[in-house]
């Protein structure tokens, strides 16, 4: 009975409010995609029900996790570290990993397809947290922070031979977030920015032709015959065209008849624009920015070091792939695949960023010491 009541207390320690945030954004989300995905037109629903499925299945996944303490999780970081390497290498196999978008980086279950990098984006933030918080204390030097860095390298290095440079860099963000949060000195933060940008040329030089046409794309929106920039020119017709009301939900001329690529996907913001105009951009951006802050402030009243730099981790995946994704969509920054946070169509998508928000629901049911 007195675990029973324990288990209740916890529960209450739940966000709530960063719950229902999520359910609005969900179903914001499956309608935007029922437009995008024409199923007022032909009737199909499939992608829907596939979606639907995928967020209920996430809903179980987020219990499951919460069964564990995220600090029992963490007694096994070497292991998710290895898990992580290993299911990056695989995808490399011929025979074994599909191509897909250009990439080697699935698994195909015949039907099903499952992009391995999604499920290490769980199994990542869960051992680099607690590889960062071992080292606490020990980041007063350019030298220390290298050596946390060879820990990410071989994670970037294998997302980059996929090839697969948008994901690589929203785990860049993860370990900046982690890093940041942990308490590294200014003046080495300052060092390595300065770093960075001088090894954008080099950077620019290494990545793939395809990726290279796409930031020259970004820098010369005005040629069409550079590979991205119709889509990015479509989208901001279709953004334009919306105004401040939209065109009305079903109506978007530019998404219902297939002018705007990828629209159930990476570009699925720019229906939104279309169909709900400024209006319906801003309340999706004021949900997602509260959906944020909501995160943080679990990081901040975590009830240790390990809990803050989970939550940090995964607010900072969350944080890249909506500025990604929406700055792309407004040619703000150059394209890549990013998707959408629980908006655009993707099963894996949706059941990793469930799995993610676990841990921070994890971190937040046990901010308060309950003996059991």
């Amino acid at each position: 009975m007195v675990k029973y009541k324990n288990s209740l207390k916890l529960l209450k320690q739940l966000d709530w409010k960063l719950i229902a945030t999520l359910l609005v954004i969900f179903t914001f989300g499956i309608v935007i995609l029922s437009s995008a995905t024409h199923a007022n037109q032909t009737g199909n629903y499939s992608r829907l029900i596939k979606q639907t499925v995928a967020f209920v299945l996430g809903l179980g996944v987020i219990l499951f996790i919460l069964i564990f303490d995220y600090n029992f999780l963490g007694q096994y970081y070497k292991e998710l570290y290895v898990v992580s390497v290993v299911l990056l290498a695989i995808v490399l196999i011929p025979g074994v990993g599909a191509i897909r978008g250009g990439a080697r980086s699935t698994l195909s279950f015949g039907p099903l397809d499952l992009q391995t990098a999604e499920v290490v984006k769980f199994t990542f933030i869960l051992s680099y947290a607690k590889i960062v918080e071992i080292k606490k204390g020990k980041m007063d030097n350019v030298k220390d922070i290298v050596r946390l860095l060879m820990y990410a390298a071989p994670i970037i290095g294998l997302l980059i031979a996929q090839p697969d440079l948008g994901t690589a860099i929203v785990f860049c963000c993860i370990i900046a977030g982690i890093i940041f949060t942990a308490g590294i000195d200014y003046k080495i933060l300052r060092k390595a920015m300065i770093v960075g940008v001088v090894a954008l040329p080099i950077v620019y030089l290494c990545i793939d032709p395809y990726q290279q046409d796409r930031i020259t794309g970004f820098l010369h929106p005005e040629d069409t015959s550079i590979q991205g920039n119709y889509q990015v020119m479509q989208s901001n017709i279709a953004i334009g065209s919306g105004g401040f009301t939209g065109k009305g939900l079903f109506k978007g001329t530019q998404n219902q008849e297939d002018f705007l690529p990828i629209q159930d996907s990476d570009f699925i913001f720019a229906v939104v624009g279309e169909e709900l105009g400024v209006i319906g951009m801003v309340v999706l951006i004021c949900l997602y920015a509260y959906f944020l802050y909501r995160m943080l402030r679990i990081s901040v009243e975590s009830k240790d070091e390990y809990g803050a730099l989970i939550a940090v981790g995964v607010a900072s995946m969350f944080a890249y792939q909506i500025i990604q994704n929406i700055g792309m969509t407004v040619s703000l920054i150059p394209v890549t695949g990013v998707t959408l946070p629980f908006i655009s169509y993707g099963g894996s998508s949706v059941l990793t960023s469930m799995a993610s928000l676990g841990l921070i629901l994890n971190v937040c049911m046990r901010r308060k010491k309950i003996n059991f």
